[in-house]
């Protein structure tokens, strides 16, 4: 299982014979993703996501997606307080469609609506919302569930067309971040890619064209200040800890946990 489904313990399809007087009672606790320090991230969430996090690319030749980076160490989120509350005003659509999640069946043709049984806001009791109503159909509120995580495979797409684009035109190269903590010592932030801002400069006027067009250089700009933005938003939610950072030059050294 990936680092970023280390939250779903027991993921299990979603069907009215065994979920039928299940029901949801919703909680501000994101205790779950507490070991996150890195996230996927669609591209329509970068103008909403650029204030708080860094936006960084994440992957591959083969397979490149955005991220947002919650901390500057493996199995630390610092968006997620002590009260298991989350510290920012936007909350990431990967982690808000919680405790669902689409799966794909054996051969790739259909997605099965999945939850992880082991939420504790699932109960047999009535608290919350019904999943199903008394005669096995789905309620309002799972059909609100439904056509979220269909927005969110729509958007996925969309941003793969993004990120194929980049990968294609050879705009993104490895980088690093530096960020030094209260004692002075520094902890670098790496294994993820950014875009080569002197390569974007050069690249012909047609295809700057077709990038504004698609709304694609908005996307990468919206990019690039987030991530001159990297050491203010450790700073803040280090709480004081950080008391500086700098960016680095091409970095080649394996992945951190991103």
């Amino acid at each position: 299982m990936s680092k970023q489904l280390l939250m779903y313990e027991k993921v299990a399809p979603l069907n009215k014979a065994e979920h039928k007087d299940w029901s949801l009672k919703a909680s501000n606790d994101y205790s779950f993703a507490r070991e996150l320090n890195s996230v996927p991230l669609t591209a329509a969430e970068f103008p909403l996501a650029a204030s708080e996090y860094a936006i960084v690319f994440t992957g591959n030749d083969e397979a490149v997606m955005p991220a947002v980076i919650m901390g500057v160490s493996s199995g630390e989120n610092l968006y997620v307080d002590d009260e298991q509350h989350w510290k920012a005003h936007y909350v990431p659509a990967f982690i808000r469609r919680y405790p669902f999640v689409f799966s794909a069946n054996d051969d790739q043709s259909q997605l099965l609506l999945c939850i992880d049984e082991s939420f504790q806001g699932f109960n047999t009791e009535g608290r919350g919302e019904r999943l199903f109503d008394n005669e096995g159909e789905q309620t309002q509120y799972l059909g609100h569930i439904l056509s979220f995580l269909e927005d969110y495979q729509t958007h996925f797409r969309h941003t793969q067309l993004f990120c194929q684009k980049l990968v294609e035109l050879e705009l993104l190269k490895p980088m690093t971040a530096s960020v030094k903590v209260a004692d002075g010592s520094n902890r670098n932030v790496t294994g993820f890619l950014g875009v080569d801002r002197d390569k974007l400069k050069k690249l012909a006027p047609e295809t700057l064209a077709e990038l504004a067009a698609n709304d694609w250089l908005e996307l990468i700009y919206v990019h690039l200040h987030s991530i001159r933005s990297f050491g203010l938003t450790m700073e803040r939610m280090l709480a004081g800890q950080a008391v500086g950072s700098e960016p680095a030059g091409d970095n080649e050294s394996a992945p951190a946990d991103a």
